[in-house]
């Protein structure tokens, strides 16, 4: 098949290493695939290390000179779908496509747990304007669902894969002492993208009532993103600034995450299934993280993981230390979280159930 992907974000985050890697793989299936987006789009300088065919296009704002961009690229190439991310590249691709005779069919894949509100113009775009709609998680199918009444066949849900051959269990120390970290140190991470539902501020608050009974206690921050300078301000209003590392965004993330004993993801909003939540499943980390969006539909509480209520660091502090003082818990939770990983969250899957939909839904005949 031929496989257009739009992404109007500028942004950078599972969102769009998850488009990435399905475009990279769809690719490796034999698939022809493009990317279209901003030229100021962080994706676009990214996409080249994927192997994704990359194309900048002004789709980055709702207006007339990205309708007549993207419908004049549509024109002069032939594809056989159109799958669109971000809620701007949605509307003009639906947009375009609606006003171009044998024009693609358009699928949409959301990716956040937020609510879609109901307006008619949203029904339209959510029902006629694509002719299905793929969610990250079984949860936000359920909400679009019962809160827009949407039509369960029109919505599939397709978590993201990840790949569980680079993200699995290594020897910790070695793995320290190849990032330079101290053996001995007890490190508690995040991987995830610097915003402020990401739960980081809660994390520095269960951290700061942790550290005077575990002192030898250290966070890993892995990730960058636009809520540094808070988190900076917050960590010092603590007094916790020397006992948080931000390494940044890292290509090695999955050193990174073998590094740790304990792996927290305390979001409070917008998620589907966390890619790095799922990552840490891979390698066989102790997870602590919240009952938000569809997390839930892989850390089963007390089986592959902790649950905590979102926004409480008395709890999110309780639960890691449960972990940290009960390496048998530890460890058996994060064998079984490595086992789901193994069955639920690949790459292949992922892969399987979109080009399932892309054959269902894009153009008839095509191959």
């Amino acid at each position: 098949m031929k496989i257009l992907h739009t992404e109007a974000s500028c942004g950078w985050g599972g969102q769009e290493i998850r488009i990435l890697t399905e475009a990279r793989g769809m690719i490796g299936r034999g698939h022809q695939v493009e990317l279209l987006c901003p030229a100021e789009a962080r994706i676009f300088v990214e996409a080249p290390a994927y192997g994704v065919p990359v194309r900048a296009l002004p789709i980055g704002r709702k207006n007339l000179k990205g309708l007549f961009a993207l419908r004049r690229f549509l024109q002069e190439n032939r594809f056989d779908v159109v799958n669109t991310h971000s809620s701007t590249d949605s509307w003009l691709a639906a947009l375009a496509c609606r006003s171009l005779a044998g024009a693609p069919p358009v699928v949409r894949t959301r990716h956040l747990s937020t609510p879609v509100n109901t307006s008619w113009t949203t029904r339209w775009l959510y029902e006629k304007g694509c002719a299905h709609v793929a969610v990250t998680g079984e949860a936000l199918k359920k909400e679009l669902v019962s809160h827009n009444g949407f039509p369960a066949d029109h919505l599939t849900s397709v978590p993201t894969g990840i790949d569980t051959a680079r993200f699995c269990p290594r020897d910790r120390a070695s793995t320290r002492a190849a990032l330079g970290l101290p053996i001995d140190t007890v490190y508690v991470g995040i991987l995830a993208t610097l915003r402020d539902w990401k739960g980081h501020t809660v994390l520095f608050e269960a951290l700061a009532q942790m550290l005077p009974e575990r002192p030898d206690l250290r966070l890993l921050v892995i990730g960058d993103g636009p809520y540094r300078d808070r988190l900076d301000t917050k960590a010092a209003a603590l007094g916790i600034t020397q006992y948080i590392d931000f390494v940044g965004h890292r290509n090695d993330a999955e050193l990174w995450l073998a590094a740790l004993d304990v792996f927290t993801l305390p979001s409070w909003g917008d998620e589907g299934v966390s890619q790095a939540l799922m990552q840490a499943m891979a390698c066989a980390l102790p997870i602590v993280t919240t009952p938000v969006g569809s997390l839930t539909e892989v850390i089963h509480d007390g089986s592959t993981g902790l649950i905590v209520p979102p926004r409480d660091s008395v709890a999110l502090a309780a639960a890691i230390k449960a972990l940290l003082d009960d390496p048998d818990l530890a460890s058996r939770l994060g064998k079984a979280a490595r086992e789901l990983a193994e069955v639920r969250c690949g790459e292949a899957l992922m892969l399987d159930r979109m080009e399932a939909i892309f054959r269902r839904f894009g153009r008839p005949g095509a191959h």
